[in-house]
Formats: structure tokens, C-alpha cells, sequence
């Protein structure tokens, strides 16, 4: 099979799987789910969810975030690990959005490439959660499934995501690696991968070494 018939089948078996995907992390506003994939960082997002629900309380618009006590701050996310880093960002993040874009997150990926902390990954999560718009989000979940099935034999984020891009209808490449994530943790884990249970292991590199 070419690449391109793989990536049609895995599309339908994983809407198959996830037909109801939604992002895994809590969010009500745009700047709360960029700010929550800041500190998904080496972070699990069920963590997170428990550390935003305090923190977006405490810290309840731009401002709030722009004007926090650093220390105060890096209290709050520190269950999220690198909480120094990371407590910098979301600070620097909120002073930038209100400067530089009136509060308002941006539309855009070279835009939100100059926030601080925000690299395309969560650029895409943004423009795609967000806005609706094609993005592709290449978590460590998404890099592993799709070097088994053989979509591409990168391992670097900005080059899985330029391969996928030519192999996924960009109305479902939001959706698509949204359904990796939740795959890569129920069957294709990293280690120990229920390939037995998988309705993917007919074509998988992995499987069928």
C-alpha cells in the first residue's frame, strides 16, 4: 500500500475508534489553552487540568497574569515541573498578548511563533482548536503511530508534521492527530503496545517486523 492509502485507512479506523476526540485539556477562553500546552510540557495533561483550574481561577484574565508575583505564580504551576520556566512564559505570554495584540491570541503562525515559550506545537493546537483552521500537532504520540505505519520516518516534530502534510485531507488533520494521542495511550503505547487489540496492526511496521 503507498503512504497515502495507509494514511486513508488510519484516518477511518481511528474515527472508528474517537468519534467524539476533543482536546484533553480544559480551557474557556483561547489564551487558556495556550497557556495550559505551555505547561503541558513534560507534563501529563490530567495534571494540568488540576493546576489550570486553580491557577485560571487565581489569575482570571490577561492582566491578572501580566501583574502576578513571580514567585507567587511559580507556586501555582510548580506540580507541573520546570515551574521556574514556565511560570516566565505564561507571564511574559500575557504581557506580549496585551501589547502586542490587544488581548486578543492570534490568528496566525508566524504571530504566535513570537510569544514566548510557544513553539508550532502548540501553535497548531491553537490555530486549530481555536480557529478551526488545517493543523497538524506532533506530539510525541503522533511522531511514534505514524513512523510505525510508515508515514514517515522523521523524528522531528517540523519535519512528521511537513510528511503528514501531504498524506492528510487538512479537514481531518486536527481530528487525525487529536485521535493519536488518545490511541497512543489506550493501544500504541510506547512500550508494551497492545498491537494484538490493534485494528491497525495489518499495516503496521511495528507489528509485522
Amino acid at each position: 500500500m503507498t503512504k497515502t492509502e495507509i494514511a486513508r485507512l488510519a484516518i477511518s479506523e481511528l474515527e472508528k475508534l474517537y468519534p467524539d476526540i476533543e482536546c484533553s485539556l480544559t480551557y474557556e477562553k483561547p489564551y487558556e489553552l495556550m497557556f495550559a500546552t505551555r505547561l503541558s510540557a513534560q507534563c501529563t495533561d490530567a495534571r494540568v487540568n488540576i493546576v489550570t483550574k486553580e491557577l485560571f481561577k487565581k489569575y482570571p484574565d490577561l492582566q491578572s497574569f501580566a501583574d502576578a508575583d513571580i514567585g507567587e505564580l511559580e507556586q501555582v504551576v510548580k506540580p507541573c515541573g520546570l515551574y521556574r520556566m514556565k511560570a516566565k512564559s505564561l507571564k511574559e505570554m500575557a504581557r506580549q498578548l496585551l501589547d502586542n495584540f490587544n488581548g486578543e491570541v492570534p490568528d496566525n503562525m508566524d504571530d504566535l511563533l513570537t510569544l514566548s515559550g510557544i513553539g508550532r506545537k502548540t501553535a497548531n493546537l491553537v490555530l486549530g482548536d481555536v480557529f478551526g483552521k488545517p493543523a497538524i500537532v506532533t506530539d510525541t504520540h503522533c511522531i511514534r503511530i505514524t513512523g510505525r505505519l510508515g508515514l514517515t520516518t522523521n523524528k522531528e516534530p517540523a519535519k512528521v508534521e511537513k510528511d503528514l502534510a501531504k498524506l492528510l485531507p487538512p479537514e481531518v488533520s486536527n481530528r487525525f492527530c487529536h485521535q493519536t494521542v488518545q490511541f497512543g495511550r489506550d493501544i500504541c503505547c510506547a512500550r508494551n503496545p497492545k498491537c494484538n487489540e490493534c485494528p491497525l496492526n495489518y499495516f503496521c511496521e511495528h507489528f509485522n517486523k
